[in-house]
């Protein structure tokens, strides 16, 4: 973004998310079920706020991407983005297989399904590809588009109740996976999308409105009014909703609802970075945000041992006490960053030098013709 439109507090966000990421993997992961107590109330504010992390990774992730493309269809030319966000997203598609690679086991002529299992990056890289398709669409009707964006991730969220347990027993896993939980899959795009167009929506939003007076304001005290609403009051309007329109759908989703109240949890944190903007700008955690691809890369390495089969996991694996885990948590998160920092460049590095990789690849294949 230019630096005069740049949305700091977006950095400060996607830096909490991934902290909690870090944190949230570590202690789910090594921490012994012995001390897993939903009567111990730290362990459920740590829950509650470990759920928090996803939906905001995904919220973030459309507001972003569909405000740099907003931007560069306003310049007059947003082909390039297009195709570099398309690229993104299949690069996040490869990256997210990548990382469930077990050279080890596969020379040894090992190969499972684990491979296909879907998790957030490749649900994050569909849902690029998505929102793409969606502004190619409706770039020339920007009411239209943020119309559609808000319908798209009102009925993603509403209808989960039809495919919460689907099994797709008769399609391909590599197909199946991005639907149903049933072979492993840690994520499905649906519901998942729902927050990328929403997080999208809110883009539009900004990209409208971000230069008029007072709009910070009004924006941040938008985002907690709506936020708190979406907690405490979802379930009682999908219910009256239901009463009212006579669809059972409403009230089948108010059952069951954490995908709005999240959402809501989502709205206040942007509300709370939001207004913190100015004391974010260039911070430590900002410069954390910028990184967060490679730090999810490092941290699913050193954890779960992606290449190589040897990650903490293998060792430490539901072993650890509490006072343990939050010692290891906290080192983690420093061991993880300090490589991050030192060792990976920012994540527009890495697309960049995959970027010439392919250039490279398809220049010499063009020789070779």
């Amino acid at each position: 973004m230019a630096q005069s439109n740049r949305l700091y507090f977006i950095d400060a966000v996607r830096a909490f998310a991934i902290l909690m990421m870090l944190q949230g993997h570590f202690i789910d992961t090594l921490l012994s079920p012995v001390y897993r107590d939903n009567s111990n109330t730290i362990y459920n504010i740590w829950s509650y706020f470990r759920g928090i992390t996803a939906p905001t990774f995904f919220t973030i992730s459309g507001l972003v991407f569909a405000y740099l493309l907003l931007r560069a269809y306003a310049k007059g030319n947003d082909k390039p983005r297009i195709k570099k966000g398309l690229f993104r997203g299949l690069l996040l598609l490869g990256i997210g297989y990548s990382l469930r690679i077990n050279i080890f086991s596969w020379l040894s002529g090992n190969f499972n399904s684990y491979f296909f299992v879907i998790d957030v990056l490749q649900c994050i890289g569909l849902s690029l590809i998505f929102l793409v398709s969606l502004h190619t669409i409706f770039k020339k009707h920007s009411y239209i588009f943020s119309i559609v964006l808000f319908v798209v991730g009102f009925v993603c969220f509403v209808s989960e109740p039809l495919y919460r347990t689907i099994s797709l027993e008769n399609t391909p896993a590599f197909i199946a996976n991005y639907m149903t939980k049933t072979n492993g899959s840690v994520f499905t795009i649906l519901p998942w999308f729902g927050y990328s167009a929403f997080g999208a929506f809110i883009s539009t939003v900004f990209f409208r409105h971000v230069h008029r007076d007072k709009f910070k304001l009004t924006t941040i005290i938008s985002f907690f009014i709506i936020g708190a609403f979406l907690i405490y009051l979802s379930s009682l309007f999908l219910i009256k909703l239901s009463n009212l329109t006579g669809i059972e759908l409403f009230k089948m989703s108010a059952d069951y609802n954490y995908l709005f109240t999240r959402l809501g949890d989502v709205l206040i944190l942007f509300g709370l970075f939001y207004a913190l903007e100015r004391f974010l700008k260039q911070s430590i955690i900002a410069r954390i945000g910028e990184k967060t691809l490679s730090i999810y890369v490092i941290h699913f390495i050193l954890l779960y041992g992606s290449f190589t089969g040897y990650g903490l996991k293998k060792f430490l694996s539901k072993s650890l006490e509490p006072s343990t885990a939050i010692f290891g948590a906290i080192l983690f998160m420093v061991v993880v960053c300090f490589i991050s920092f030192h060792y990976a460049k920012t994540n527009a590095f890495v697309y960049n030098l995959i970027r010439k990789m392919v250039d490279t690849i398809k220049t010499k294949r063009n020789g070779i013709r």
